[in-house]
């Protein structure tokens, strides 16, 4: 039965004792960051974490949600998607291949995404004022350092278009929007593409990662790993096999264990290609765990094997991974990786993006990127993602009343203050649409 009655949200409302917009109550929290794997209550006020603890009264809550036999985690970060939609550019990253981000995050427990290099130097402030300022996810980027962007080969190839300096110094302008500078797709022999996004990087003093683009005997993986990137670089698709990322003799590349000693980050970016279960499962049993789940996000991959981050965090459950650690790879890992700590984690103060998982037990598939099915008797499902404090998904209204206890002709039951997806009252009266803060 639901923790907050009709009349508790009505008194609170009322007489002015609520202390708290909204209360999760009895979810087990999982929060990386602070070494939280428990059953907690989280309060929630002005859209920040205002409590966790083990008990909190829901007397003190403007609403309360019955989060019992659900997991409460900060909302999952996806690092690798690709979102500069509606351009009009046919076959074009920066166009019909990315998709809308708030169709896609919401519903699978995502509340930050970073889009990877979809926009270079030239058109990121289109790309800012079309997509990222419109949206009610957030939405950060890499920033390709090709200036035009992932417009396909004759633009990705291009070596003159390649520019550390203004590629930096973009990065800088917009600095609590850019977080890393990107390389893909390229398909010459050249390391120019890696260093230039190195440079801007350092000039920047953000991360670089890197989609190996083909394969080349002068580009070898362990001179990749070994010395071209840095610390805090992030090699993502890291289970393609695509690269060498499996040796002949069915094990995994040294470099790989050598870039990690070295501080390189691994990132799954499991994208429409770029995810192989003997390369997956051959990790797992090493012990080498991606430190970063991503999607690699776009029109084709959102309907193939990876479909979004649950089923990605619930394939590699299927492969050996534990429920917290498919959740700390896909919330404070990632935002260690990019820099923004104030993100990923329920400390009190941070914002609260959350989201509220189900594992449900039963007989599942997960496939590769050549269509190889992976056996799992669990999948992760989302029940409620909070952004910034507000419901902006409830796939069985678990923040609702039931009809039956309203009273006769009903209208709008959510408050601005903690629900962004109702529908509200038109005309006389009407409350005012919801607006998730940035």
């Amino acid at each position: 039965m639901r923790v907050c009655s009709l009349f508790l949200l009505t008194a609170a409302s009322v007489f002015g004792q609520a202390q708290y917009d909204l209360l999760l109550k009895g979810g087990h929290v999982v929060d990386a960051k602070n070494n939280v794997s428990a059953v907690r209550d989280v309060a929630i006020l002005d859209g920040k974490i205002a409590a966790v603890d083990a008990r909190i009264d829901p007397a003190k809550a403007l609403k309360t949600i019955d989060a019992s036999g659900l997991y409460v985690t900060p909302g999952l970060i996806d690092i690798h998607v690709h979102v500069y939609t509606g351009t009009g550019e046919k076959n074009s990253y920066a166009g019909d291949l990315s998709v809308a981000p708030d169709g896609f995050t919401f519903r699978s427990g995502v509340t930050t995404v970073a889009d990877a290099g979809c926009s270079g130097w030239r058109n990121f402030e289109d790309f800012k004022d079309r997509i990222i300022d419109r949206s009610k996810t957030r939405v950060l980027a890499f920033l390709n350092i090709v200036g035009n962007g992932m417009r396909g080969g004759r633009f990705e190839n291009n070596l003159e278009d390649m520019e550390a300096k203004p590629t930096a110094e973009m990065a800088l302008k917009y600095k609590d929007t850019v977080v890393g500078v990107k390389t893909a797709h390229y398909t010459g022999p050249e390391w120019a593409p890696v260093e230039r996004a190195v440079e801007a990087g350092r000039t920047a003093k953000i991360p670089v990662m890197v989609d190996f683009g083909s394969d080349k005997p002068e580009r070898t993986l362990a001179e990749l790993l070994g010395s071209k990137l840095r610390s805090g670089d992030i090699y993502t698709h890291a289970f393609s096999g695509l690269r060498h990322e499996l040796g002949d003799d069915g094990k995994l590349n040294a470099a790989l264990a050598a870039g990690r000693k070295r501080g390189v980050i691994f990132d799954v970016g499991f994208g429409g290609g770029s995810f192989s279960w003997p390369v997956a499962a051959e990790a797992y049993k090493e012990g080498f765990a991606p430190d970063s789940i991503s999607t690699d996000l776009h029109t084709s991959s959102m309907n193939a094997a990876m479909k979004d981050m649950l089923n990605i965090m619930s394939a590699l459950m299927a492969a050996g991974a534990k429920v917290d650690d498919v959740i700390r790879q896909a919330t404070w890992n990632p935002a260690r990786e990019i820099q923004r700590t104030e993100l990923g984690n329920l400390s009190v103060g941070a914002p609260a993006d959350v989201a509220v998982l189900r594992v449900e037990n039963g007989s599942f598939g997960y496939a590769d990127m050549y269509g190889a099915r992976m056996k799992g008797d669990k999948r992760l499902v989302c029940e409620l993602t909070l952004r910034a404090g507000k419901v902006v998904y409830d796939l069985n209204a678990i923040s609702r009343e039931d009809w039956k206890t309203l009273p006769k002709g009903y209208r709008y039951q959510g408050d601005p203050k903690w629900d962004s997806i109702s529908p509200v009252r038109r005309g006389r009266g009407a409350v005012p649409t919801p607006v998730v803060p940035k």
